[in-house]
């Protein structure tokens, strides 16, 4: 696969709602590339006897089947994870662990919506008060602090090389990395200082974070927390793009033909939220604000 090559629609994530995108797209006759990693589907290792025509189906099966159905049509895959999605006139040009470098006429979103959390003391506590799940959302509020990244994979990696242009001082907290030799590269080339085979124990702070706790007891201070497990996600990607969010900042607004609000992008499955109406976060008596992926911090320092 030619790794500047350009495409008539890109479609990121390699999960069901992906698939069905990239079989109905391909069926077309125009050119198609699926970005994404089949055991990321949270159907992957699911056991499926509620859909009509299947009988004790695995969703490993059902994600394979979806594949080969999708390159029969003549669709192409690409087993890595994006780390950049940005745009240039009327194209979309995208970046991936691997360093390949793509462009396309349209693109389609069917990422999911699962965020991973670490499950710690304080990780909670201090969501929005230094803790973050959106390296590229939040990284701008943290210019010139120490900061730590945790995770493992492209995420983690990417987002701890985008910090170290804005940090002070970046840690990466990872209990193996699972990247690419071309991200590797690049990561020991940096100033990243990366703690392999640590894991995070406590978030630590009162009002703000000031520092986090690793299993073998080991303190970093740290005034802010990036937790980005797995590839990039909704957040991430989104809001690079100007895509709009719906009142509780968990899934894409959509229209009835799958249109988002910037022209050429739309989105599919789960990332788009349930068909039935949520309860907005503030009837649930939640603050709006504490929704928001800005973070609270940025707030209280652009305010002083």
């Amino acid at each position: 696969m030619n790794k500047n090559e350009s495409y008539d629609v890109v479609v990121v994530g390699a999960g069901p709602a992906g698939l069905q995108a990239a079989i109905h797209a391909s069926r077309k006759k125009v050119s198609v590339l699926v970005l994404g990693k089949e055991h990321k589907s949270s159907l992957f290792r699911a056991h499926v006897e509620n859909l009509v025509s299947l009988f004790n189906a695995t969703g490993k099966t059902m994600l394979e089947t979806g594949r080969r159905q999708a390159k029969n049509f003549g669709s192409q895959f690409m087993d890595d994870d994006i780390l950049k999605i940005s745009m240039d006139n009327s194209l979309f040009m995208f970046e991936t662990e691997s360093g390949g470098l793509f462009t396309s006429k349209s693109l389609i979103l069917a990422t999911g919506t699962a965020r991973n959390t670490l499950r710690v003391k304080g990780e909670k506590e201090l969501v929005g008060k230094g803790v973050s799940y959106c390296v590229d959302c939040d990284g701008n509020f943290f210019r010139g602090e120490e900061v730590a990244v945790v995770g493992s994979e492209s995420a983690a990696a990417d987002g701890a090389l985008t910090l170290a242009e804005i940090a002070g001082k970046v840690h990466l907290i990872c209990d193996d990395l699972k990247i690419s030799e071309t991200l590797l590269a690049k990561l020991d080339s940096s100033q990243v200082v990366v703690h392999r085979g640590a894991k995070v124990k406590e978030i630590s702070g009162q009002k703000d974070v000031n520092a986090i706790v690793l299993d073998d007891g080991t303190t970093l201070s740290a005034s802010g927390v990036f937790i980005e497990l797995g590839a990039k996600g909704l957040m991430g990607l989104a809001t690079s793009l100007g895509v709009a969010l719906d009142d509780t900042m968990r899934f894409i607004q959509t229209d009835k033909s799958q249109c988002t609000n910037v022209p050429g992008i739309f989105a599919a499955g789960d990332i788009c939220g349930p068909p039935c109406r949520l309860p907005k976060p503030w009837e649930k008596g939640v603050s709006p604000v504490s929704m928001q992926p800005t973070m609270q911090k940025s707030y209280r320092r652009l305010n002083n």
